[in-house]
């Protein structure tokens, strides 16, 4: 017998433009439906790994979730947790962004995607890097299946050896900086929480995420905004790209990274988001609205790279 069980929504929170508004939930262990608009995952409870559904019937300002198996209260408060997460529900900086941006408040954009965690967030982004987007998905759906259905927590990544990494779940040179990331991570060295901490400034957390292993200024820049701090640009050839295709730059690569810098400066601690839901925009203009993209198809397509291919 099931659990179904509701939890409050922001005013005006829409489930399939708020969950597919980065291209993290085209990643395992997520599902995005796009005939139901729901989506499924499993997550890690203090019960057992669970397979829950979130769903939001029109515009009510509560969403369902629905598990496969008999919750407790400890695994339905803690699923309620890792939900809020994952759809950025307390954050409250979304007014502040559509001051800062006001073409995005009609539309009602401004919370991105994420993962229950911080440790997932970090490894997906060392996942994402100096790869093509069909690799990265296939890295996470491998780690999904060789190590654990709803994801590997620090601590069993960090029991893992990097050859059996490198060979089964295809993450290449990936494979002794996610181990020795894993290891700080669950020996307590390096804490999620302070992370999370809003009273560290975006200094400080930069600067942190820089220490740790695997962890460029790009990586560092986008591991950034999925604390929900938004005053750095994780500029890459994406970027420019957008700065070329839409914005209408020319020059070389270096030219053009640094007139988006410029470029955006403007919005100041919500930088990312103005240059994000610009660089959404486009792949939706190609592709028609994310929520209705597949996995298997649109899904491993959208990025500037194939779309110019």
């Amino acid at each position: 017998m099931g659990t179904v069980f509701t939890i409050a929504a922001p005013r005006g929170y829409r489930l399939k433009r708020d969950v597919c508004s980065y291209g993290y939930f085209l990643l395992a262990p997520n599902r995005w439906d796009p005939r139901s608009g729901t989506l499924s995952r499993t997550l890690d409870l203090p019960g057992g790994v669970a397979e829950v559904t979130i769903a939001q019937e029109g515009r009510s300002p509560r969403l369902t979730l629905a598990a496969g198996g008999r919750l407790s209260r400890a695994d339905r408060a803690a699923a309620e947790g890792l939900v809020r997460r994952m759809l950025s529900l307390d954050d409250g900086s979304i007014g502040r962004f559509h001051r800062l941006d006001p073409r995005w408040k009609r539309s009602g954009r401004g919370r991105l995607f994420r993962s229950p965690t911080f440790f997932e967030d970090v490894v997906k982004t060392v996942t994402s890097c100096n790869v093509a987007w069909p690799s990265t998905m296939i890295m996470n759906a491998r780690l999904c299946e060789v190590v654990n259905p709803a994801f590997p927590s620090a601590g069993q990544l960090a029991r893992k050896r990097p050859s059996m990494l490198r060979a089964r779940c295809r993450v290449g040179y990936r494979d002794r900086r996610l181990v020795e990331l894993a290891g700080l991570v669950a020996s307590g060295e390096v804490d999620g929480a302070w992370f999370e901490d809003r009273s560290n400034s975006d200094d400080e957390v930069f600067e942190a995420l820089r220490g740790l292993p695997g962890i460029g200024p790009y990586s560092a820049a986008n591991i950034m905004q999925l604390l929900g701090r938004f005053s750095r640009l994780p500029v890459d050839t994406e970027s420019v790209r957008h700065g070329r295709a839409v914005l209408g730059m020319a020059g070389p690569s270096r030219e053009i990274e640094r007139r988006l810098h410029a470029h955006y400066e403007p919005f100041g601690d919500q930088k990312f988001r103005s240059y994000w839901f610009e660089l959404w925009e486009f792949y939706e203009s190609r592709h028609g609205p994310a929520w209705e993209w597949e996995a298997t198809s649109t899904g491993r397509l959208f990025t500037a790279a194939k779309l110019n291919a």
